[in-house]
């Protein structure tokens, strides 16, 4: 009984216990508005990069890639694609890709968004594939009966059961 009369005193001093200012910050995460997420640049894939030879024009390079993000005047032999996302709440991830060209023909292309070996392409896929797939085992149910068609001579008797009924 005494310990119920101090409840009213204690209860106010252990929600004071904790600390204020992780109280406030959960609070203020709590209530912060939405934030969009910002795209900006070429968003290049690897199936783009896979598309470029060597040799290719300016042309055939920007079909493929879209409009270079920079051209630089002073490099006129390189094409820049940068790619910057932003997520509301996260960490934000950048990816550039540059284009070497001598004349108008492609040599080289460097950057993060580089061609892989195929073979080791399909390798990645095949363990990522093995790292998501789960075998579940289900044990056997009982077999359901199936309706099996009356015999001829179980029809009979079923006939001569119906007409002894009848009379």
């Amino acid at each position: 009984m005494k310990f119920l009369r101090l409840l009213p005193i204690f209860l106010p001093l252990a929600a004071c216990s904790s600390n204020p200012n992780q109280q406030m910050r959960d609070f203020a995460a709590a209530i912060t508005p939405y934030k969009i997420d910002v795209r900006q640049g070429n968003y290049i894939t690897q199936d783009m990069v896979a598309q470029l030879k060597p040799g290719m024009t300016r042309d055939q390079v920007r079909f493929v890639l879209g409009t270079p993000l920079v051209t630089d005047i002073f490099h006129a032999d390189r094409w820049d694609y940068v790619y910057r996302f932003k997520p509301g709440r996260g960490e934000v991830q950048q990816r550039r890709l540059s284009v070497f060209f001598e004349g108008n023909h492609l040599v080289r292309v460097a950057g993060d968004v580089v061609e892989s070996d195929p073979a080791q392409e399909r390798a990645d896929a095949e363990a990522a594939a093995r790292s998501r797939s789960r075998v579940i085992e289900i044990a056997p149910g009982e077999s359901k009966k199936k309706a099996v068609e009356p015999s001829t001579e179980e029809k009979k008797t079923d006939a001569a059961a119906n007409e002894a009924d009848k009379k």
